[in-house]
């Protein structure tokens, strides 16, 4: 069982020296100095420099010598200040390495059809194909968290100015005036079909009638229509 993470990759600063971690994450990148062997541990909160001593520690230098990108290991370590020359502004947790004590390996990885990198010019296709791959990146995950705070600052701006945030059905009654709707088949009634929402425009209607003079969601709406850059089958709108 491998030891429980005390902290995430983007987490560690000089006020850590000293102390023990353990950290859990993807091979980023292997450095093989001939000596030292360096690795650039990736999760989700950013990168950690990790390093491997034979001197003090030839077992965990052996490991880390078969080590490869994608690999998702846990890594227990001491904390220690970079040498002067070798610090990295560009990390938040540059000013840092963690000398490793131990490496177990929790899952290999095959070779990726493509290097985890902003950098990288990938196909599109492929990055769709390998959508779990793709998602590993900065500016995905940067994405996705932006989609987040956005969302959850116009649910506090909202909420703040009294609006109750309410569900309405994802099934409904089909809506044939607007785009073409999408048709899910009733299993207990044969020949009768449900109709997934262009938009909550009905139920809305029913909630002002009833009463519910602020309401918001966040909804997902579906409307059968070709794609194009300003339409999609399926999609969000704060309504």
């Amino acid at each position: 069982m491998p030891a429980k993470r005390t902290h995430t990759c983007g987490d560690l600063r000089a006020s850590d020296t000293g102390d023990e971690v353990v950290l859990h994450g993807w091979v980023h990148r292997r450095r093989d100095h001939g000596g030292l062997i360096f690795i650039d541990l990736r999760d989700r909160y950013g990168l950690t420099q990790v390093t491997f001593d034979p001197n003090r520690n030839p077992d965990g230098h052996s490991s880390a010598e078969g080590l490869r990108n994608e690999y998702v290991i846990c890594v227990q370590g001491t904390v220690a200040g970079r040498p002067s020359g070798t610090t990295n502004p560009n990390l938040a947790t540059g000013d840092i390495e963690v000398i490793a004590t131990t490496v177990t390996l929790l899952n290999a990885a095959k070779t990726p059809p493509f290097y985890i990198n902003d950098d990288a010019s990938v196909d599109e296709g492929l990055r769709m194909k390998f959508r779990y791959l793709d998602l590993r990146r900065t500016a995905m995950r940067d994405a996705v968290i932006l989609r987040h705070r956005v969302i959850k600052r116009m649910r506090d701006v909202l909420d703040r100015q009294g609006f109750l945030e309410i569900e309405t059905p994802i099934l409904t009654a089909s809506t044939p005036e607007g785009a073409r709707d999408f048709l899910v088949p009733a299993r207990l009634h044969p020949g009768e079909f449900y109709a997934l929402p262009q938009a909550p425009q009905q139920f809305k209607q029913l909630l002002m009638v009833g009463g519910m003079d602020r309401y918001f969601q966040v909804a997902r709406c579906f409307r059968d229509e070709d794609t194009r850059s300003d339409r999609q089958p399926e999609f969000t709108q704060l309504d």
